[in-house]
């Protein structure tokens, strides 16, 4: 059985746009205290998404200490120090590798935000606008985007859905447009 795709419509956007006006603190103000656009948020969105069409897109793998201590490579009387040093060392950067792989969507936003198409700022307000666009589509106030990316049944068309939607959303609700667009969504 094939699962549809997620679809986020112009409503569920117009939903969010009116939960980001009842926000605690500006949606479109980082962590560095100033004021990102809206299209910048977006590219951020868009620079995700490319990213995960690249390289794939996986739901997260367990960390729990049995599944780390199976991934570390055997341990042998007969290595020096040294060697020893190099395979724990090797083992890392392979574990953290941000350049290629399958990645989680937090990781995507993440490694975004480490290149030149983002910084912290476009990094956390992408994830508040991804959570806003999830809690508009399921109508549950306590919705987050990652866990919602983390269900058993998402799929990478789901994650490629939301990203798309959450740079629709920046563009069209983002500072440097008009923040609320006039008459029923139909009419826009």
């Amino acid at each position: 059985m094939t699962k549809t795709t997620v679809v986020f419509t112009d409503g569920t956007l117009s939903t969010a746009a009116d939960l980001a006006t009842d926000a605690y603190r500006p949606l479109w103000t980082g962590p560095s205290g100033e004021e990102s656009t809206g299209e910048a948020v977006a590219r951020h969105l868009d620079a995700a998404r490319a990213l995960l069409d690249k390289d794939g897109w996986v739901r997260p793998t367990s960390s729990s200490a049995d599944d780390l201590a199976a991934r570390i490579p055997a341990d042998d009387d007969s290595m020096t120090v040294k060697a020893m040093l190099q395979a724990l060392l090797r083992f890392v950067r392979d574990d953290i590798a941000t350049t290629a792989g399958p990645r989680t969507l937090f990781t995507a936003l993440l490694h975004v935000g480490e290149s030149d198409e983002g910084d912290s700022d476009t990094r956390d307000i992408a994830g508040e606008v991804l959570t806003l666009v999830i809690q508009a589509h399921t109508g549950s106030p306590t919705a987050r985007a990652t866990p919602w990316s983390e269900r058993l049944d998402r799929t990478h068309a789901d994650i490629d859905a939301l990203l798309a939607a959450g740079a629709e959303f920046a563009r069209t609700y983002g500072p440097g447009q008009d923040v609320r667009p006039v008459g029923p969504p139909a009419q826009r």
